[in-house]
């Protein structure tokens, strides 16, 4: 049976061996270190300068300038993000909601961790990533540092430290490391994270002016220029004291993975693909509801009030921007439409008036559309005509039928509703300071996953997991089965806050009960629509690894601890924390459905469906091993130090070949 790695996946390696195989002379093995019994470890280098010259077509000599973005340490922070981590992710029933049968999950931990900790299970996997990280405005914020303290620095400032050795930075500009502190603790984040995305997902990045020129050149690197989508500006309303101008805005930089797949699958779509609704359309409509049961068919009251309607609108209404649908006819609110040909290459033909059968004047460019088409717009009354033929005629646009439009580069959306909410939902004011609006994420999500309204959205700076809110109220609005993925640090709140006071002691409790009220609310709010909908989360939390360290070298094995190496597995670590690890190492999704059943006393968890079948019971013999073989998995999986004799572990072997020859066999 093969050894389980139980670690992230080495990034740096995965490179060396892509390399090797295109450069074979530019990779080198060098003895690391030897194993117990003496042989050598081998680790594979690149020779960068062979390599270098093999991709150039002339002579490498000395550094050349070039155009590049570089801070103190980036080169470090590309190590962070290429290197593995020895960490699992392990579950809490009692913090869930629906463990057994939800598809969300909420994950409690670094997020660069926890990234890399899902790199392998969800590569290629998120449709949308959607994350609103610390803007560098000079409060705290928490990342992983090893770049610029040393162990006296360390020592000196241990009260800035959080439990697992996080640096809790002030990151004021008078540091004269301001911009690298937040570059460091972003990129190697976007790294990763790029590597989740499917080829046609997409990431909306907030941030405000502070680092938005260093992220935008930060992602045109790691997505590449060509997948720049968008920098939108979200004005948001809010008064400010500035001395000079006002901010009351800020931005959502949007990037492909692969914008030209993306492009493609949107040319494809039957949905209104990267198209957003208009906004303001349902007041609209309700008045031109009203004022039909006020005077019936009588079309010109009805225009003539639909105009003072208009008028009568808040220049602030979203309605007001849709005032030039102001005609009506049988068919609904339209305004007519330019039809002629710009470019003066249009038809040129009369269409005759329906009143008085005079030919219209035409338009100075002509018609946009051929005289083949003329009986079929008049049959359907798509003409709309003026009083006489000295006006041009025009065709009827409906407001139905241009209810999407493709969502313009600056929008408004009022920060200050978003709060009301969120208050109004957990009854009690400020508990979380500027949370995301989530009607605006709903609109992201909505514009970016119309085709696929069963995939995974991310968002690893959660917060008060305003994503998942959004993502439930989306899947309860058009019947989606989007599955979310929320990561946050359980940082703590401050004492004097509202959220301390109500109770919540880190920002992790006040996301997990959020997405608990609202998905309560969402179905009390639609009882007849959201029977199926899943509103659970499984949460899981951020630890160092299952297993013991168990690879010494024989200088640093002793007397003491050699009993301590006969089981690999740490004294407080539970069968299902060890299932968990196993899923993310052999690839099961972290939402997987997860059976248990009793097989002669031991406990044996069954994985999407045979895909993983474990036991890490003790004392397993024949029955237990014969009984796994014959559910045929794609993988089984034991501890090492399982099998209850030396007859079961010689039969191992023999049962599955009879059994299960397709089985992959791993032990921990």
């Amino acid at each position: 049976m093969e050894k389980l790695n139980m670690q992230s996946a080495d990034g740096v390696q995965a490179n060396i061996e892509k390399i090797a195989s295109l450069f074979p002379d530019c990779v080198t093995e060098t003895i690391t270190g030897y194993e117990p019994d003496g042989s050598p470890i081998l680790k594979h280098k690149v020779d960068f300068e062979k390599l270098q010259q093999n991709l150039s077509s002339e002579i490498i000599s000395g550094k050349e300038e070039r155009y590049q973005f570089t801070w103190p340490d980036k080169k470090k922070a590309i190590l962070l993000a290429n290197s593995p981590i020895n960490a699992t992710l392990r579950p809490c029933r009692e913090e869930s909601v629906d463990f057994d049968n939800t598809g969300n999950l909420y994950i409690e931990g670094d997020n660069l961790d926890v990234l890399k900790c899902l790199k392998e299970t969800y590569l290629h996997k998120v449709k949308m990533i959607y994350i609103d990280p610390p803007y560098n405005t000079g409060n705290d914020f928490v990342y992983e540092d090893d770049f610029a303290e040393s162990t006296s620095e360390y020592l000196a400032n241990s009260g800035q430290f959080d439990e697992q050795g996080r640096r809790l930075v002030t990151n004021t500009e008078s540091n004269g490391r301001f911009h690298t502190d937040w570059l460091n603790m972003i990129y190697p984040r976007l790294k990763v994270a790029r590597d989740l995305l499917t080829e046609d997902g997409v990431i909306f990045i907030s941030i405000d002016d502070n680092e938005v020129g260093n992220l935008r050149t930060v992602c045109d690197e790691l997505f590449g220029k060509e997948n720049f989508v968008a920098c939108l500006i979200w004005e948001q309303g809010r008064k400010s004291m500035a001395a000079q101008i006002a901010i009351n805005h800020e931005y959502c930089l949007v990037y492909n993975r692969n914008r030209l797949v993306s492009i493609n699958e949107s040319k494809k779509s039957t949905y209104e693909y990267w198209k957003t609704k208009k906004t303001g359309l349902e007041e609209i409509y309700r008045e031109y509801e009203r004022l039909k049961g006020i005077y019936h068919n009588d079309n010109h009251a009805i225009e003539k009030r639909l105009r003072s309607f208009y008028k009568s609108l808040p220049d602030s209404s979203p309605a007001k921007a849709h005032s030039h649908y102001k005609c009506v006819d049988e068919k609904g609110i339209y305004f007519p439409g330019d039809i002629s040909q710009g470019t003066g290459t249009g038809g040129r033909f009369d269409i005759l008036h329906p009143i008085n059968q005079r030919p219209c004047k035409v338009p100075s460019g002509g018609w946009r559309f051929g005289i083949q088409n003329l009986p079929k717009l008049l049959a359907e009354k798509r003409i709309h005509f003026g009083e006489d033929e000295n006006s041009v005629p025009c065709l009827k646009r409906y407001l139905k039928e241009t209810e999407y439009e493709v969502m313009a580069s600056v929008f408004y959306k009022d920060g200050r509703g978003a709060s009301k909410r969120l208050d109004s939902l957990f009854g009690h004011k400020g508990l979380f300071p500027f949370p995301k609006d989530e009607e605006t994420i709903l609109s992201f999500i909505k514009m970016a996953t119309p085709n696929d309204t069963d995939c995974i959205i991310l968002d690893f700076f959660s917060g008060s997991a305003t994503t998942a809110h959004a993502v439930m109220q989306l899947n309860a609005e058009d019947g989606g089965n989007r599955k979310f993925i929320m990561v946050q640090l359980p940082e703590l709140t401050d004492e004097k806050s509202e959220a301390y006071k109500a109770g919540y002691k880190t920002i992790c409790e006040i996301g997990k009960e959020r997405i608990r009220r609202a998905g309560r609310k969402i179905k009390e709010d639609n009882p007849l629509t959201t029977q199926a909908l899943d509103i659970g989360f499984r949460v899981l939390k951020l630890d160092s690894s299952n297993m013991r360290d168990v690879y010494y070298s024989p200088a640093d094995t002793t007397q003491a601890n050699l009993f301590s190496q006969v089981d690999n597995v740490k004294d407080d670590r539970t069968p299902e924390d060890l299932l968990f690890q196993v899923m993310l190492e052999l690839g099961a999704t972290l939402d997987s459905k997860i059976e248990t059943t009793v097989i002669a006393g031991k406990q044996v968890f069954n994985v999407a469906d045979n895909y993983l079948v474990a036991c890490f019971d003790m004392d397993i013999d024949d029955e237990v091993v014969t009984a796994i073989a014959k559910m045929q998995p794609q993988y089984a999986v034991l501890r090492d130090k399982s099998l209850s004799n030396d007859s079961t572990a010689t039969n191992f072997e023999q049962i599955f070949r009879t059994y299960a020859p397709n089985t992959v066999t791993k032990v921990l």
